[in-house]
């Protein structure tokens, strides 16, 4: 779908082109002091959440395949049923997403040489790469500090403490997953959306009887 190719296109254009042009963890502004082009790579889920070491990180990319697979099933199956545009737009971007964080997770630890804060990263280096095939690092880039301050001391556990809205580093495939979720959720909290569902076979099977009865 148009979708699909055109998030993953920019996804993985953003990405090479700040791999290669970035030192690690250098950044950019964008949005003054509001918004940043920050490269860092995390080696686990969206918004740099980590776990399991290697053996976590190569679970995490064959799981990331397999619901993929499954995702590219479940639109399959809604685009033949004439399911909403809505409903296949919010999947397509989820799979978008996961598309674009996979070719990261699958292929860049064998494209790329290690970025580093003293060298920047080379495209097929005549060493190897920096990692074998399943556990490359996924490129962030986008870093949002909206607002920063200390809490209220009258909050519960976090008063008084510095705080940082939004602290995560995230890229546009998490981005696009994040969207496409929210659009899924919307989509089935909608009034009347499974009312709607079950209606529909009911009016298919009058149709024909209000024919046969005019015959």
């Amino acid at each position: 779908m148009l979708i699909i190719a055109l998030v993953l296109l920019a996804d993985q254009v953003l990405k090479v082109w700040v791999k290669l042009t970035f030192y690690y963890d250098s950044a950019i502004s964008i949005l003054g002091s509001k918004g940043y082009l920050h490269f860092i790579e995390n080696r686990g889920m969206a918004f740099g959440l980590e776990f399991g070491g290697d053996k976590g990180k190569l679970l995490l990319t064959l799981f990331r395949i397999a619901a993929v697979v499954v995702i590219a099933l479940i639109i399959r199956n809604a685009v033949r049923k004439g399911a909403s545009g809505w409903l296949v737009t919010s999947l397509s971007l989820i799979l978008a997403g996961a598309l674009g964080n996979i070719i990261d997770s699958t292929f860049y630890g064998v494209l790329f040489s290690a970025s580093t804060p003293f060298q920047k990263a080379v495209l097929l280096p005549e060493g190897g790469g920096y990692a074998p095939l399943l556990h490359g690092a996924v490129v962030d880039m986008f870093y949002f500090p909206l607002w920063e301050g200390r809490l209220p001391n009258w909050l519960p556990l976090w008063g008084g403490q510095y705080f940082v809205f939004f602290r995560p580093v995230f890229n546009l495939a998490d981005a696009a997953i994040t969207v496409g979720m929210a659009m899924y959720i919307l989509q089935q909290l909608r009034p009347g959306h499974a009312a709607l569902a079950t209606a529909a076979p009911e009016s298919q099977q009058e149709a024909p009887t209000a024919r046969d009865t005019a015959q």
